[in-house]
């Protein structure tokens, strides 16, 4: 017996308190959100991926699932991202200012890679770079690697308060140390400096595991900018592209729309557009999946529901 094809259309958006506070009674987004219908669910980024990706094992090996999509050599081994970083020290702390995206050259990146290769190369753990801002260490299949926190639950705040205490924390502790020393010290960082740009100063290590045995969606298509979303969409043989324009869309796509924080916007290139397609059967109906945990389903139905006139808190 086989499910009957996905004809919802999902907009992942930022959070609904984000929003509110911008809506009038003239807009689409005020009308669904009085007359949907309100779907329990939990917030969280982990939670959301959940209820669009099935994954086994369960977890999320970010490191493996976006090395399989930069390099496609993923199988078979544990990773780990140590993505480039620029820290500041204050006078008690070293905070990691930013991550990953430092308008890093591939020139650059294989220069801040050529000394920290032996660094890692003498542990086991070859280190290299398919994308600038993204930086891997392979690790054995079978190696054991603490909890390490995702970068934005570090940004602004003391680096070394997020790293794992204990025997397994130890050789990780010891080796930021020893990459930060390396990078400090690299000629490329004083040419960063000098253009303006932040220094490369640091690392942080994050997302490890192995690349899972299977990724399943009900989607059929994936709109979206973003890697991980991405890098899942690919593994579950889902179709990926950054086309989120409305017209374009079809029954059961994942529409990733968080960083459009203008409810206007929103309003008029996506969220009456899809009502309209709706109340024309193109799609069963619109769920809209907020940031904050909120989520609606609106079906054609639902809008002569005119008693309702109160937005959701």
């Amino acid at each position: 017996m086989t499910s009957s094809p996905n004809r919802d259309i999902t907009f992942w958006l930022p959070a609904w308190a984000t929003l509110r506070e911008h809506l009038t009674p003239a807009m689409a987004l005020h009308r669904l959100a009085c007359r949907a219908d309100r779907v329990s669910t939990e917030s969280g980024q982990a939670a959301r991926l959940a209820r669009c990706f099935d994954i086994l094992p369960r977890g999320l090996p970010i490191a493996a699932l976006t090395r399989q999509l930069d390099a496609g050599d993923a199988m078979h081994f544990t990773w780990l991202r140590a993505d480039p970083g620029f820290v500041r020290p204050d006078m008690a702390t070293v905070r990691l200012m930013a991550c990953g995206d430092l308008d890093i050259s591939p020139d650059e990146c294989e220069a801040l890679l050529k000394p920290l290769r032996p660094l890692f190369g003498d542990e086991g753990f070859p280190i290299s770079a398919p994308a600038p801002s993204r930086w891997y260490l392979c690790l054995p299949p079978e190696a054991r690697l603490p909890v390490f926190a995702p970068p934005p639950e570090v940004l602004g705040d003391d680096l070394f308060a997020h790293l794992p205490d204990g025997d397994l924390g130890r050789r990780w502790r010891r080796l930021l140390n020893e990459a930060q020393v390396i990078l400090h010290n690299h000629p490329v960082n004083a040419q960063r400096a000098a253009a303006g740009k932040l220094p490369v100063n640091s690392l942080w290590f994050w997302g490890g595991g192995r690349l899972p045995d299977h990724v399943r969606s009900a989607s059929t298509q994936l709109r979206s900018g973003d890697v991980l979303l991405q890098a899942l969409a690919a593994r579950a043989g889902v179709p990926c592209s950054t086309d989120a324009r409305a017209d374009t869309l079809p029954p059961g796509a994942l529409v990733d729309l968080r960083d459009v924080l203008h409810a206007q916007v929103l309003d008029e290139h996506w969220i009456a557009p899809a009502m309209q397609r709706v109340a024309q059967n193109t799609f069963d109906a619109l769920v809209l999946d907020f940031g904050d945990g909120l989520m609606l389903r609106w079906q054609a139905g639902h809008r002569w529901r005119f008693w309702r006139r109160r937005v959701p808190a």
